[in-house]
């Protein structure tokens, strides 16, 4: 199928964008609840309540790619899921304690306002109403209940909201969006991530004395942030872009390079920020291995997301990034006998490796090599 020229490109609006404000906070609360507890169980908790900060705002961007924006009923029912949202966020550092019935509310009124507008258009179950009737419940009775049962019906909320597009495929079939806005909300997603770890260096280097060590702790940080950007908006954005113009089915890119691609994206680079936050902080000491998995298991599975986008997208197996990312997990047990200093710089190194080899042989290699010859 070759991509659809006809379709004109629909532009992301300024209320998405001020929507998106909420969650640059959002996503920092994220982080301060992880690093808070670098064990198992704080990574646990923390992916368990960012579930429903990223799928309201995965509902919203769907659904503004099928609505016009402009109409001050559709701004004022973006505005109202940003309000949700805002509290949502200001739950989740107290999500396991005294707040957690603040963050199941606020979810599920975001939810609630979702599946009206969609009402609108059509009614029958679909994502939204699943959470009308089944995740935002379980929420609610999640919150009712003590620490450890609380996270287990949180877990299996967080599960079936995921779990949602896959069973209801056969509905969703038809399922028609703008590829070049969907493409493009999902990159912003990615570059609000990407933003935390700028504040993570910035706040790491303001908090400790800024000499020669920390200001090279910061170079190398911001060098690796750089590299993961490059890593997809110099070639996957597009590829993505592409994918979802030219998909037979529409809703199988949505699903997999999407919106599960992207939870991997955006999980990974959180989990590098809070680990960036203590490299900085503290250069000439050695990371911690929680810090350590969380920096480096984080970047191998930014670079192993990929592979799962591109075979999702084109059967391609994207071996430089996967490559990279087994280089990454070799480094991995060496990386806390060293500095932190030199810890950053040797994953900096490997991103920057990555990216000059693909930017030499992509022409010949990438996916636009193998469109062009179809």
């Amino acid at each position: 199928m070759s991509e659809t020229a006809a379709e004109p490109e629909k532009k992301v609006s300024w209320a998405e964008l001020f929507f998106d404000l909420v969650f640059v906070f959002a996503v920092t609360e994220v982080s301060s609840l992880l690093s808070s507890d670098h064990s198992w169980t704080g990574l646990l908790r923390a992916l368990i309540v960012f579930v429903p900060v990223y799928w309201v705002w995965v509902g919203t961007a769907v659904l503004t790619n099928q609505r016009d924006v402009a109409s001050p009923r559709l701004r004022l029912m973006v505005f109202a899921v940003a309000l949700a949202a805002i509290f949502l966020a200001i739950a989740i550092p107290e999500a396991y304690g005294r707040l957690g019935l603040l963050l199941a509310i606020a979810y599920w009124l975001a939810r609630i306002a979702l599946a009206l507008e969609l009402a609108a258009g059509r009614g029958r179950i679909n994502p939204y109403t699943i959470s009308i009737f089944v995740t935002g419940p379980l929420l609610v009775v999640g919150a009712l209940l003590d620490e450890w049962p609380r996270t287990a019906v949180w877990a299996l909320a967080a599960f079936i909201d995921l779990a949602t597009p896959t069973l209801l495929r056969a509905r969703l079939l038809r399922m028609h969006v703008n590829p070049s806005h969907l493409a493009e909300r999902f990159g912003l997603f990615v570059l609000i991530a990407l933003g935390e770890s700028v504040v993570a260096i910035g706040a790491s280097a303001q908090a400790g004395h800024l000499g020669v060590a920390v200001g090279a702790a910061v170079a190398a940080a911001f060098a690796l942030t750089a590299g993961l950007w490059w890593v997809y908006f110099h070639f996957a954005a597009d590829a993505m872009r592409h994918s979802l113009a030219t998909a037979t089915i529409q809703l199988d890119i949505i699903r997999l390079v999407l919106s599960y691609g992207h939870l991997m994206f955006i999980g990974a680079i959180i989990a590098i920020a809070v680990g960036l936050h203590d490299a900085v902080a503290h250069p000439g000491h050695h990371l911690s291995w929680a810090i350590t998995g969380l920096l480096y298991g984080g970047t191998a599975l930014y670079l192993a997301g990929f592979g799962f986008t591109r075979w999702a997208m084109f059967r391609l197996v994207s071996r430089t990034r996967l490559t990279a990312a087994a280089a990454v997990l070799v480094l991995l047990p060496l990386a806390p006998l060293l500095p932190a200093l030199a810890a950053v710089l040797g994953l900096a190194a490997v991103v920057g490796a990555l990216n000059l080899y693909e930017a030499l042989t992509n022409d010949r290699t990438g996916w636009r090599a193998r469109t062009a010859t179809e």
